[in-house]
């Protein structure tokens, strides 16, 4: 498999740029359609951008968020947390790589964007700051609120050394990572597969839900079925953030809850140090997740319409926010498990079972892996394990004895992969988005 450079990525993102609609809100419904430029500009844009990511500032990585457009369709009055806060330059600033490496820690990735154009004799320029606050990144590392919404502009983000994302707006359009091309940020929230393996344990707090509806709230406004399937992501991706914040790596599993009772007791797959026990304590997430559901649907009683996620994250009601903050509370707990060598063990149900587990299925060896090209692990490459590290190692294993589990491996150096059986292979899908760029 050759690399693939900026001019690749510039290629494919003209071409697919007018068939990609964007995500578009707010007062940007009622602007014109926004072009990209010619080709070979974008190829100047993307290769900048490119050589301004293998550059280090003060020891630093380089990394960035860009918009390329005019900066007056911005509102001069609005900023965050609800808005963008455009700031001009008196005097535009010279497009270079090493420009972009001087501003990058002004203009941090998390929380502003450079805005750059073209000037009247065509030539690049950084017309000045775009800044969005944090707020964006939830989507990503997992909370409520709503973010302030970016025009369908060109946005490049340099997110790492050698890594590129190109977005229209804050729709993913392609990513060049590791001198690959991807076709989209390989979010894997956004597959089929993962949510499909937690179907039963939804279903089983619908009916939890269900039950609470009949005994206490016939008005209770109704659920969108996606609501608590949003909201059980929220909890992995918290956890997976709060890991790599820690910079030390961790591993957690998630497994079938039949598999609960033969954990409790000596086996040849899991065996932990630290196991606790069967109460109610260790079901906690459960329990808030019900809580969480009918909390949502009582407040927004006499409802004509189901309620979901986006009621939830605009709420101000004081239980949900409580509910919420113990939600965040206990997943930061687990990523800290995940901080003493072995594994944390949940059950897909949330339900805590231990950690420093130690992986065993010594007689599964695992000689090469499925990495995913696409959400669905549709399209494969095959890769030897010999060169991973023990964390990866144990988990393959698992997931070729146990083919229902589920296993997240976040690396010392922050690559975050999601494990799982598929099609005869450990298949791995390697998290690629903007979260492997955040410094936590």
């Amino acid at each position: 498999m050759g690399y693939i450079y900026p001019s690749d990525l510039a290629a494919f993102v003209f071409e697919i740029w007018q068939r990609t609609p964007g995500e578009i809100e707010g007062h940007w419904l009622n602007q014109p359609a926004y072009q990209l430029p010619s080709l070979a500009t974008l190829e100047e844009l993307l290769s900048t951008c490119f050589q301004a990511s293998l550059l280090v500032e003060e020891q630093r990585p380089v990394t960035f968020r860009l918009l390329f457009g005019e900066p007056e369709v911005f509102e001069p009055q609005a900023g965050p947390p609800m808005g963008l806060l455009r700031l001009l330059f008196d005097v535009p600033q010279p497009f270079s790589a090493h420009d972009l490496r001087r501003l990058s820690p002004a203009v941090r990735f998390e929380r502003s964007l450079i805005g750059v154009r073209l000037n009247d004799e065509g030539e690049l320029e950084i017309w000045g700051i775009i800044h969005s606050g944090p707020r964006w990144l939830r989507l990503l590392r997992g909370g409520r609120g709503t973010s302030p919404p970016l025009p369908p502009f060109l946005v490049i983000c340099a997110s790492g050394r050698g890594r590129l994302e190109v977005c229209k707006g804050t729709t993913a359009l392609a990513q060049l990572s590791e001198g690959q091309l991807y076709s989209q940020s390989l979010n894997v929230f956004e597959s089929h597969w993962l949510p499909a393996s937690f179907a039963t344990v939804r279903a089983e707090l619908a009916e939890l839900h269900a039950q609470s509806r009949r005994q206490e709230g016939t008005d209770w406004a109704a659920l969108d079925p996606y609501f608590v399937k949003r909201l059980a992501q929220n909890i992995v991706k918290r956890v997976i953030a709060t890991i790599r914040g820690a910079h030390h790596g961790g591993t957690v599993v998630f497994v079938d809850p039949q598999r609960t009772e033969l954990l409790t007791e000596k086996n040849p797959y899991i065996t932990f140090k630290y196991r606790f026990r069967a109460e109610e304590a260790r079901a906690r997430f459960r329990t808030l997740l019900v809580k969480s559901m009918n909390t949502l649907a009582a407040i927004e009683s006499g409802s004509q319409r189901p309620v979901g996620w986006k009621d939830y994250e605009c709420s101000n009601d004081e239980m949900l926010l409580t509910l919420d903050e113990a939600i965040f509370e206990l997943a930061h707990l687990v990523a800290t498990l995940a901080s003493v060598d072995g594994a944390v063990v949940m059950t897909k149900r949330f339900e805590i079972l231990g950690f420093g587990g130690f992986i065993g299925c010594e007689n599964a060896e695992v000689p090469v892996v499925a990495r995913a090209l696409d959400l669905e692990g549709e399209q494969v490459c095959f890769e030897s394990t010999a060169s991973v590290g023990t964390r990866h190692r144990s988990a393959y294993r698992l997931c070729q004895q146990w083919h229902d589990a589920v296993a997240v491996v976040v690396s010392q150096d922050d690559g975050v992969r999601f494990l799982h059986w598929k099609d005869g292979f450990v298949t791995s899908w390697n998290q690629q988005t903007l979260l492997n760029a955040m410094d936590f």
